[in-house]
């Protein structure tokens, strides 16, 4: 994809998080990596959905200096570069305060892994991440170090919200639909009675089945 039609794509997907009800104002964000990894676009920050052009999109390198742009890039830039340098396999990244999710962040608790869905896209609980300042790397550092040891493409960073990683922008994006969508189901589920996690030998054949047998293969 050459950089006018990532630029174009990027915009396109940072724009779906609206309609997705994964954001409110101008929080949340989606980044992407250059396919040689020289550097990724972001969105600006500040700027509203509804405002959102492709052309604002904000080149960054992986110390998170800005390579092009006429505009500030997102304050969580510095994270995004953090993760790009550390995480070699991620392209995209998003980031949402989806109500929900968000909750659980709240009150410190990671998603446990109750549902079929969530054992195919995560592979286990998400996780909770530890609590950290807007404006540096910290959140970044946080993101790297909950999920290094964890199949989970998604994190609740602590008071805050959703992190998500993918192979480009376009997986980040559904890891945080998919998110949002189990940490409804089963908030919803707790009002009920206790949550009743899958089997850890369950959880395994899903994820293996959903990422190397599910759907078609790439030709």
């Amino acid at each position: 994809m050459n950089k006018g039609n990532l630029r174009k794509n990027l915009c396109a997907l940072n724009v779906s998080l609206v309609s997705e009800g994964l954001v409110k104002g101008t929080s949340g964000n989606v980044s992407e990596c250059l396919p040689d990894r020289t550097g990724f676009y972001i969105k600006p920050s500040g700027v509203p959905y509804s405002q959102l052009k492709p052309s604002q999109m904000v080149l960054c390198d992986f110390d998170g200096k800005v390579i092009k742009g006429e505009l500030q890039p997102s304050s969580d830039t510095a994270a995004h570069a953090y993760i790009y340098r550390n995480m070699p396999d991620v392209g995209g990244i998003t980031h949402t305060h989806s109500q929900y999710a968000s909750a659980w962040s709240a009150v410190g608790k990671a998603i446990p892994c109750a549902l079929t869905a969530m054992a195919d896209e995560f592979g286990g609980e998400i996780p909770v991440g530890p609590f950290a300042v807007i404006g540096n790397d910290d959140i970044g550092r946080g993101v790297v170090e909950t999920l290094k040891n964890s199949r989970s493409s998604a994190v609740l960073m602590a008071n805050h919200g959703v992190f998500t990683i993918g192979r480009n922008a376009e997986s980040s994006v559904k890891s945080a639909v998919m998110c949002e969508d189990v940490a409804k189901t089963l908030w919803i589920a707790s009002q009920l009675g206790p949550i009743v996690p899958i089997l850890q030998k369950n959880i395994d054949y899903l994820y293996n089945r959903y990422h190397n047998i599910y759907g078609q293969k790439e030709v």
